[in-house]
């Protein structure tokens, strides 16, 4: 007999599970004594969104779903944010939430109210479970939806009676048999289709986004490269699947090629903002387009395609292949490549620019040089997140982790937490804003307190200037409201939390002051805050997407 509490843990530790991200609460405490007897680390937050975004960090680094608990009520409302970013990324995690009593449903226990349908839209599948010796089959449930197909957050609610209560489970739930790792591969009329229209094509174009994250074969698209070189652009959480150097990778031209293109094979990513919805003048309207997705109905949606397969993106790259005639670099790749060029070489300007306060592209240029090659990243920012998109040059043995297409910030705390625990001796660095840095500063707390060393570098501009910068253009300085800030000291919140903290305003200190940081965190493991003033840039003008 154990109690409900155990046996989750129990289940949790089958399931592969060694950590469970949350903030305390008295609904929940049983599974932490479940955690405790099943060697489960429990890492706690300073704030139920930051438990969630941790469980959604732990599985974009591991690939497997991350855990996160929280207590009833406004422990759940909190967790909303990061089950709607999940969502919207397509990441798989399982999210438990605790209850009230079943039996004093709806009688005003403390922190009672209806969860499932707050919770229903934001997630694969939700469940409430009421019997005690059927919590082990839900647990086994919760990760075989949140895997299955494209990847997402469930949610099981667990009440206080059902966990505090004792049961025997006779047949536990055996991940190896419960739910199977297979995808879904390209139909072979369909994938003859691609092949003839590729092997036509005389400026092809791929696109590939985060569903490679999930497929097993995640070196398929260096090899489709090596024998069908064309232009690719990698989004989301396919970056750093190839090396910045890679001869097909594009990060600045990417409107250059689609003008021009008359092929475009897109994987695992959706006609959305990102990509102007597909429509012209960003695209060639005379453009053919296959589009591979693990959701049928996501192929045609917002712009018609040419081709549709359903598939892992992973299995289609493997089998274009094995299809596909040898195909030679040639003059497309060339003419794609002196575009790219060109937009850097404006950019090198600013990146070699010894202004004082520094320029942001020159702070993420000094920032590149520490980044080793297997350093995770973590963007949690608006304006100089972006940029430091596009200089920081990840390696494919890395990871890049940022707010994702719902643009949620305050991800970064729980998403650095994560990848530091998944994988401790990797750097983790997590580049803020100054305004996301104010959402969950005490985390910082938590980090230190749980010997967490992640190195943080603030980019503060004193405002949020991805919007203000527009505001200012629409309706002047004088009527630019609620996006202004200081030029606070936020690495003396830092160094008051027990960390290290480091201020700059002069570009010659930039060096000295991460070298500093990365010191910290690796010889006294303590996490760091760099503060980097910095002065403002047109790079990033004209660039708000909605």
């Amino acid at each position: 007999m154990m109690h409900g509490g155990r046996i989750v843990a129990e289940q949790l530790k089958r399931e592969g599970v060694t950590h469970l991200f949350t903030l305390c609460g008295g609904h929940i405490q049983s599974i932490y004594d479940g955690c405790l007897d099943t060697g489960i680390r429990v890492v706690d937050t300073r704030h139920e969104q930051t438990a969630g975004h941790a469980a959604d960090g732990w599985a974009r680094v591991t690939g497997v779903p991350g855990v996160v608990a929280v207590t009833a009520g406004p422990g759940v409302t909190d967790v909303v944010t990061a089950l709607a970013n999940a969502q919207r990324a397509a990441v798989p995690l399982v999210c438990i939430g605790g209850a009230g009593p079943a039996l004093l449903q709806d009688r005003g226990s403390l922190q009672d109210m209806n969860h499932l349908d707050l919770i229903k839209p934001i997630t694969k599948a939700c469940w409430r479970v009421l019997h005690t010796d059927r919590l082990a089959e839900y647990v086994s449930m919760a990760f075989r939806v949140a895997m299955s197909g494209v990847p997402g957050p469930t949610y099981l609610e667990l009440p206080l009676d059902v966990l505090m209560n004792f049961a025997a489970i006779d047949e536990w739930p055996d991940p190896a048999t419960s739910r199977t790792p297979a995808q879904a591969g390209p139909d072979p009329y369909y994938l003859s289709k691609a092949v003839s229209l590729l092997a036509d094509a005389e400026r092809p174009v791929a696109i590939i986004g985060s569903q490679l994250r999930w497929s097993a074969d995640r070196d398929s698209l260096a090899a489709l490269l090596a024998h069908y070189p064309m232009p690719t652009f990698c989004n989301g959480m396919a970056r750093a699947t190839l090396n910045p150097d890679h001869p097909c990778l594009f990060t600045r031209s990417r409107r250059a090629a689609l003008e021009q293109a008359d092929v475009v094979l897109m994987c695992g990513t959706p006609f959305d903002f990102r990509v102007d919805y597909g429509r012209a003048p960003t695209w060639n309207p005379g453009t053919k387009i296959i589009k591979v997705d693990r959701d049928a109905t996501q192929i045609g949606h917002n712009k018609g395609v040419d081709i549709g397969i359903v598939s892992d993106t992973g299995l289609l790259l493997s089998a274009l292949t094995s299809a596909l005639p040898k195909r030679e670099p040639g003059d497309w790749i060339a003419t794609i490549r002196r575009d790219e060029e060109r937009r850097r070489g404006k950019m090198r300007v600013e990146m070699e620019l010894d202004s004082d306060p520094p320029n942001p592209l020159r702070v993420c240029a000094e920032l590149d040089k520490f980044l080793q090659d297997d350093t995770i990243v973590v963007g949690d920012g608006g304006d100089f997140v972006a940029t430091a998109a596009y200089v920081l040059n990840i390696k494919n043995k890395g990871f890049w982790m940022d707010p994702g297409p719902l643009g949620t910030l305050g991800v970064g705390p729980g998403y650095a937490m994560a990848a530091k625990l998944a994988r401790p001796d990797s750097r983790v660095l997590l580049v803020f804003g100054d305004g996301s840095f104010g959402l969950h500063a005490m985390e910082l707390e938590a980090m230190f307190r749980q010997k967490i060393p992640v190195v943080c570098v603030i980019g503060n501009d004193a405002g949020w200037t991805q919007i203000r910068r527009g505001q200012v253009e629409m309706y002047g300085e004088e009527r630019a409201v609620a996006t202004g800030l200081e030029y606070t000291r936020y690495e003396k919140v830092a160094e008051a939390l027990g960390c290290f903290g480091a201020y700059v305003e002069r570009s010659q200190d930039l060096a000295a002051a991460f070298e500093a940081a990365f010191r910290a965190a690796e010889v006294e493991k303590r996490p760091a805050v760099v503060n980097v003033k910095i002065a403002g840039s047109d790079f990033r003008k004209g660039s708000i997407s909605v």
